[in-house]
């Protein structure tokens, strides 16, 4: 058994306090220790407040997403066998017909619970992942989720994965997808949280080929609680050309995740570059990730990042 999977099954066997204890000292030193990650956390915080990376604000707001980001971890190793309480606000909207659902949500709260929490309600989903190395570790994410209810698809093989979301939602299912960072670079152009970026084009593209219901959802933590809010449905806009409607829809979301993030700032885990890093440090220092001013990564698959 490789590293990884140790530190996975002792944190998993752990009682619930050592766990919260050991995530809150390990969320202190990785805050303190200021490393590009947490740079980037307090770059794209600025952006969501308006405030300077390092005003009191941004900090308070900082070091409360570190922590927020390491409780997303320790749930998820010890998900097999222990549930914080999952809240759904307005599970209604899901479609009741036999109609697919596309999920769409940014990096907030814990996904992953949410999905556990869905498929123990009746409502098994499917989400792609991107393959980590080493592929040992890529495969125990994959059997974690499966325990749950949870099917992973790989992002990087989009002959297969593609058309096995399509018949999901033919099928009725439910397909979950994280659409707040694009990491292909092929992304449709929005303005999220009032910048220019590209958000991925896989939700709506999918959306418009299957007839799915495109649901935006909101995710934070409230005390013990996780509590996941479904908004209404995006519908397809009147516009002349698949293009022009996917950036209509995936506009729409953006709108939303905007709003979400707003009120819980704190439980958005995104320590990666989200915007172009001139419009995020329009004064300053450029972000440390490897990407100059207008850089984008080349295409790699036509899928979400998950």
């Amino acid at each position: 058994m490789g590293p990884y999977r140790l530190g996975w099954a002792a944190v998993a066997r752990l009682p619930v306090w050592p766990a919260r204890a050991l995530f809150f000292l390990v969320a202190e030193v990785v805050r303190r220790q200021r490393g590009a990650g947490v740079r980037q956390l307090h770059a794209n915080l600025a952006q969501v407040t308006g405030a300077p990376p390092d005003s009191a604000e941004v900090r308070r707001l900082a070091r409360l997403g570190v922590h927020s980001y390491l409780r997303y971890w320790r749930e998820l190793f010890q998900l097999s066998r222990v549930r914080p309480p999952v809240i759904f606000e307005r599970l209604d909207r899901l479609p009741v017909s036999g109609r697919g659902a596309i999920l769409a949500l940014p990096h907030s709260g814990n996904w992953d619970l949410a999905g556990a929490a869905l498929a123990e309600l009746g409502h098994p989903i499917t989400t792609v992942g991107q393959r980590l190395r080493p592929e040992a570790l890529y495969q125990r994410f994959v059997a974690a989720r499966a325990a749950v209810g949870i099917e992973v698809l790989p992002v990087d093989e989009p002959r297969r994965t593609v058309p096995a979301l399509g018949r999901r939602l033919a099928e009725g299912g439910v397909v979950c997808l994280l659409a707040d960072r694009d990491v292909t670079g092929a992304g449709l152009p929005v303005r999220l949280l009032g910048r220019a970026t590209t958000m991925p084009a896989g939700p709506a593209r999918l959306a418009l080929s299957t007839g799915a219901a495109l649901i935006p959802v909101s995710l934070w933590y409230s005390g013990r609680d996780l509590r996941v809010h479904l908004h209404e449905e995006i519908a397809a806009p009147p516009a002349a050309g698949r293009r022009a409607q996917a950036t209509a829809m995936t506009q729409a979301l953006a709108d939303v995740f905007t709003d979400a993030i707003r009120r819980h700032p704190q439980d958005w885990h995104v320590l990666q570059p989200v915007w172009p890093p001139a419009v995020l440090h329009p004064g300053g220092d450029q972000p440390e990730h490897g990407e100059r001013a207008g850089e984008r990564r080349q295409p790699e698959h036509p899928v979400p990042d998950p």
